[in-house]
This record gives structure tokens, C-alpha cells and sequence, in this order.
């Protein structure tokens, strides 16, 4: 029987997992190198969605010392729900301090921004934690948020299909010119041009984030007569040059609105971030 590849990651994700690359990572902060190596290794410790970099220990340019076991971000949540079955995953959310492999708590620079793993075919390095410094570089370039997984695609097509958004009986959205964006294990997503959105009920909001793959995003939130909900949409201003084609354009949480696609109402999409 034909195995469904995305059934066969899914069975990974209690695993240790790594894939070495080979771009030239470097490493920043407070103005000082912290790491400079072509030998980097993408890990994915166990039931987490998105990698880090793991640097060998030859190549960093700062001191490494052990930490207290509980130092670095514990942040967020531990586990969300999400995947086959409403498997608790560990997501970008989660802070770098929630180890679920073997290891020592390290420091390089800030307290507890690394982690050195007992698996001995990674002991020589240690993995770093993305938020705790200033700047990464790939080759020249900027990375933002997290180090992208080279088996996660995410693909832009602009489409013909009627989307409609409701919220409480209200039309928030209505569009025959859409752009869908599919993107590896998470729910396809409708952009919309701002001109098929109703501007009369957006609200600007000082929430921002940052996604590896598009970029910086700007939220919208939406007045209602009787209430305003916060954060329910977002745009990329200024997206990355794989994303250049989301430039401006609006897209709605359909895990907390009601969407109408060719005419059809569908049940409101469930992932992390119902």
C-alpha cells in the first residue's frame, strides 16, 4: 500500500532528527561574532515542528560554558495541539529552554542560548537558540525568525475561485482574484487584495511576527457594531523575495472566521493557532 509522505514525517517527530547543510552560517551579537562555520547542522529535537542551528564547538568564537539546568527561554506554550490526531507538538512558540533530548544546558553570550546534546554522532556541536542573538547570516544573507527546513515549501498561486469571509453575519471579505498559499503542514491560506476587503471595518494593531519563509507580518484587527476582534487578519509590507507576490495583500485566520469558498461554506479550518 502506498505510504502518504506526510504520515511518514509525522511518524519522525519523536525522533532526533538532523540534516547537515552547507551554507556558511555566522552568528551576531551585541556587535560581536558569536559562531562562524561551513559545517552547521539543521536539528530537530523531538516533537518540534521547526529546526535549529547546531554549530560544531571548534567554530565558535566565544567562550561556551555549562549552565544551571533550567536557563534559557522557557517561553510559550510546551506543547500545542496540532497534526495527525491533535498531537502535541512543540511549535515556534515554544522557548528554546524546553529540551526534549539528552543534554547540557549551555551558555555563548546570553544565559542558556545553547545545548549541547549527548547523541554522540552531534556531541561536537552545539545547537544554538535562534531568538537569544542579534543577527544570523546564510552566506550574506539575513535570516529571520527561525533557519528555514529544507523539506518545507511554501507555494504562492493566484486563482480564479470565490472567496467570501463572514464573521457574525458580516462580509468582511469577498473576492473572485485570490492568491492561495500552500505551505508544507499548514492550512492553505487565502490573500486577498485589499480592494476586496472591507476597509471600513480594519483597525491597525501593533502586533507583528515573523515567518522564515514571508517575512515580517502586520496585523489588522476588525470593528463589528458590537465588538472589535483583535489581530484577525495580517499583511506582508515588505516580504521576503520568495514571497514578493503576498506584497499588501490581506489574509483572515479561517480557524475564527466563517469562510464561503465557490459558494460552499466550510467548517473553520483547526491547527495551532485556533
Amino acid at each position: 500500500m502506498a505510504i502518504r509522505i506526510s504520515a511518514l514525517l509525522a511518524a519522525t517527530l519523536d525522533d532526533l532528527r538532523s540534516e547537515p547543510v552547507e551554507k556558511r552560517i555566522r552568528v551576531v551579537h551585541g556587535g560581536h561574532p558569536i559562531a562562524d562555520t561551513t559545517a552547521a547542522v539543521l536539528v530537530w529535537e523531538p516533537q518540534r515542528v521547526v529546526p535549529q542551528y547546531a554549530v560544531p564547538v571548534a567554530d565558535l568564537l566565544t567562550e561556551l560554558r555549562v549552565a544551571a539546568p533550567d536557563d534559557g527561554d522557557r517561553s510559550g506554550p510546551a506543547a500545542a495541539e496540532v497534526g495527525p490526531g491533535g498531537r502535541a507538538v512543540l511549535t515556534p512558540a515554544t522557548g528554546f529552554g524546553v529540551h526534549t533530548a539528552d543534554g547540557v544546558v549551555h551558555s555563548v553570550g546570553p544565559v542558556g542560548s545553547a545545548f549541547r546534546l549527548a547523541d554522540p554522532a552531534l556531541h561536537d556541536h552545539v545547537v544554538l537558540d535562534f531568538a537569544a542573538f542579534d543577527t544570523w547570516l546564510e552566506e550574506d544573507e539575513e535570516i529571520v525568525s527561525h533557519p528555514r527546513d529544507p523539506f518545507h515549501r511554501v507555494d504562492v498561486r493566484r486563482s480564479s475561485r470565490h472567496v467570501r469571509i463572514e464573521l457574525d453575519g458580516h462580509v468582511l471579505a469577498d473576492s473572485t482574484r485570490p492568491s492561495l498559499v500552500f505551505e508544507t503542514n499548514l492550512p492553505m491560506r487565502y490573500y486577498l487584495p485589499p480592494e476586496d476587503v472591507d476597509a471600513a471595518l480594519l483597525r491597525p494593531s501593533a502586533t507583528t511576527t515573523a515567518c522564515a519563509y514571508k517575512g515580517v507580518a502586520s496585523y489588522r484587527s476588525i470593528a463589528l457594531p458590537d465588538r472589535t476582534v483583535p489581530d484577525l487578519a495580517w499583511t506582508y509590507p515588505s516580504p521576503l523575495p520568495d514571497a514578493v507576490q503576498l506584497t499588501d495583500l490581506l489574509c483572515f485566520f479561517t480557524e475564527r472566521v466563517d469562510l464561503v469558498l465557490d459558494g460552499v461554506h466550510h467548517d473553520r479550518t483547526v491547527s495551532m493557532f485556533s
